[in-house]
């Protein structure tokens, strides 16, 4: 006999994420050239099974409990591959991906299709404007698709997406960005990480 499913509080989940060096505090270069004292890199909670599959399982529960029946789970590349995989696995329907094309537009390769009148839910694993959401949305929808909701581990908008459809995320995280030339971090004398390098050089 298993045992009931215990729901996972945001509480948990950012220990979680604290703890795969996946949510660090410091200080960042982000690929805007902009500076924050917060860097997601959701990868690194996602290469653990054991951590993800929860975390989806949540996400399953919260789409369930609002009445939404998706046909398809679409997670866009590279961030939403892994998270949108478990969730339509959660959910009992088949998990694609968008990615961009040589041009930079993002579509759907591989064989991928979307029928006329299907109902998607987009998977991320980080909502952080809102932007590339909506634009997978835009696709999906001149496919004849409906979207439903976005469902992410993360949103970094601080509830402040402008999406037309709701916003399922587990743990809202509040991140400060700065102009370079009026960063406090710098003034501070605090030494500056690049994504990509050895998060701990951020720290004292």
């Amino acid at each position: 006999m298993t045992s009931p499913q215990t729901t996972l509080t945001s509480e948990t989940l950012e220990q979680q994420l604290l703890q795969e060096d996946a949510l660090l505090r410091g200080h960042f270069r982000l690929s805007s050239g902009l500076h924050s004292d917060t860097y997601v890199q959701c990868a690194r909670f996602l290469r653990r099974p054991d951590l993800a599959a929860p975390a989806a399982a949540e996400l399953a529960r919260r789409i369930q409990e609002a009445g939404l029946q998706p046909d398809v789970v679409v997670g866009p590349a590279m961030g939403g591959v892994v998270i949108g995989y478990e969730l339509a696995r959660q959910l009992g329907v088949p998990g694609i991906f968008t990615e961009r094309d040589d041009s930079g537009q993002m579509t759907l390769r591989r064989g991928f299709t979307i029928e006329p009148g299907q109902k998607i839910i987009i998977a991320e694993d980080v909502v952080t404007t809102g932007k590339s959401t909506n634009e997978v949305a835009r696709v999906l929808e001149g496919l004849g698709a409906k979207v439903l909701a976005v469902a992410s581990l993360i949103d970094r908008t601080g509830g402040k997406a402008a999406l037309t459809f709701p916003n399922f995320a587990l743990l809202p995280v509040t991140a400060a960005t700065y102009a370079p030339d009026d960063c406090p971090l710098c003034r501070a004398g605090i030494p500056v990480v690049k994504p990509g390098s050895r998060p701990e050089k951020a720290f004292s």
